[in-house]
């Protein structure tokens, strides 16, 4: 992820991501959708004008950024006008947390957050998202949903007896709205004996069941076999009973990049291409901040050095302060085919219009 710069101050003052203020000039801050920049908003009547002296366009405040600061993304006038006031990023939303309980905009805004990354690693790779909205036959849609309520630092079962399934489904990601608590979600972690468990990790790896039907289903399925393995044998619930039952192999670690990843190939593959955008996001942001930059197109072997070197200097670091590792995956040869495939998937995508 880079940095910004805020230009109302001189000299211009730093801006990251996820700011909605300039600490320095208190200026307004967001997303501008058409210079692809965090910049400072100079109000012009209802709108505002990006700050950006390369810009300078139109802009409006996405619905959820105005209404429930839950956002810090803008629109041009006339993309409000198609998407009912929604960004590129919101308008993918399908159903979000009842905003009447308390807590739930907070969780909603950590769920928009990562989301927001998601979509900008996305972008950066080339892939299209489709929204709801637009004439797709896989629009990809978002649903922020919630079966237990906190209560007094513990989760109990809400009065419907539904049960949120975090995952993928046509189209559809569910997020179960507990793993925005903190709390809940290093539980999760250590009771599944996970070396990491992230917003970011959730939508990373269900948009990669995403692209999974969006680019492989019944285009080149028996490529995807020759380097995950059958989808269709066992079937996928006989395969989830199994792994639930028996676990995974001892040696699971030269093959796959978590042994979830061991469940099944549709699994095996959402867990190596959620691997593959931490590498693109660590490569973009290392190469902003002056470390190693290397581009997608430098092929998979380059990117996994950059990314390797990168991480054993991040895990250092993070050990160095009691925090888990930043990079808990070893790139075996057989994970390294694995991120191969996902890259020349990435790559002729980004280079061929999506289907309708």
């Amino acid at each position: 992820m880079r940095t910004f710069e805020c230009h109302c101050c001189q000299p211009p003052s730093r801006l990251f991501f996820d700011n909605t203020r300039c600490t320095v000039c208190h200026a307004e801050v967001g997303w501008c959708p058409v210079c692809r920049s965090v910049t400072a908003l100079i109000p012009q009547g209802a709108d505002y004008r990006c700050a950006n002296p390369v810009c300078g366009v139109t802009l409006v405040k996405c619905f959820n950024n105005a209404h429930h600061g839950v956002c810090n993304r803008l629109l041009t006038p006339r993309e409000a006008a198609r998407y009912q006031g929604l960004c590129d990023c919101c308008r993918h939303n399908t159903v979000i947390p009842d905003l009447s309980i308390d807590g739930h905009r907070e969780r909603w805004a950590a769920l928009e957050a990562a989301k927001r990354r998601l979509f900008y690693t996305l972008d950066l790779m080339g892939l299209p998202h489709p929204a709801p909205q637009d004439a797709s036959a896989l629009p990809l849609r978002f649903a922020f949903m919630a079966d237990a309520l906190p209560d007094q630092g513990q989760w109990r079962a809400t009065d419907s007896g539904e049960t949120v399934y975090t995952g993928h489904a046509e189209g559809l990601i569910t997020i179960n709205l507990k793993e925005a608590d903190d709390v809940e979600r290093e539980r999760l972690r250590i009771d599944l004996d996970e070396p990491q468990r992230t917003l970011i990790g959730h939508f990373r790896h269900e948009i990669g069941h995403y692209y999974w039907d969006l680019l492989i289903k019944g285009r080149e399925e028996a490529a995807s076999r020759a380097v995950f393995g059958d989808h269709d044998t066992p079937t996928y619930a006989e395969a989830l009973a199994r792994y639930y039952a028996e676990g995974p192999a001892a040696n699971w670690s030269e093959r796959y990049v978590s042994a979830y990843a061991t469940m099944h190939p549709w699994e095996d593959f959402a867990e190596t291409f959620s691997l593959y955008e931490d590498i693109v996001s660590v490569l973009d942001t290392a190469g902003d901040l002056g470390l190693p930059r290397v581009a997608p197109d430098s092929g998979i072997d380059a990117m996994i050095l950059v990314f390797q070197r990168v991480g054993v200097g991040l895990n250092e670091l993070n050990r160095e302060m009691g925090l888990l590792d930043v990079v808990p995956v070893i790139i075996t040869p057989a994970i390294r085919d694995k991120l191969a495939y996902v890259h020349d998937l990435v790559t002729r995508a980004a280079a061929t219009p999506p289907r309708g």
